[in-house]
């Protein structure tokens, strides 16, 4: 009997290996629109990032996610990923 494997992805601030569901991935689509892609499935280039409040704050101060992306990020992403961190919290 095998193992199922779990999939892992780097998060872009921390550089740290993780599973992929403890991650929340950001997009930007072939038109230059950046938004969240909680099914991690929309095409585009994406950048993971630890679903952690402190993380995304430092997301958010150092611009990782502008970098990685290569495209404006929006102010109000990053309030959407503290959302979508707060909710997965909740049981």
């Amino acid at each position: 009997m095998s193992t199922k494997k779990i999939p892992l992805r780097k998060c872009v601030v921390t550089q740290e290996m993780k599973p992929k569901k403890s991650l929340i991935r950001v997009v930007r689509s072939p038109e230059g629109e950046v938004f969240l892609d909680p099914t991690s499935k929309k095409s585009g280039r994406g950048a993971y990032v630890s679903n952690d409040e402190a993380i995304i704050e430092e997301a958010r101060k150092k611009n990782v996610l502008e970098r990685h992306l290569k495209a404006e990020v929006p102010e109000s992403l990053y309030d959407e990923l503290q959302r979508f961190h707060f909710k997965g919290k909740q049981p």
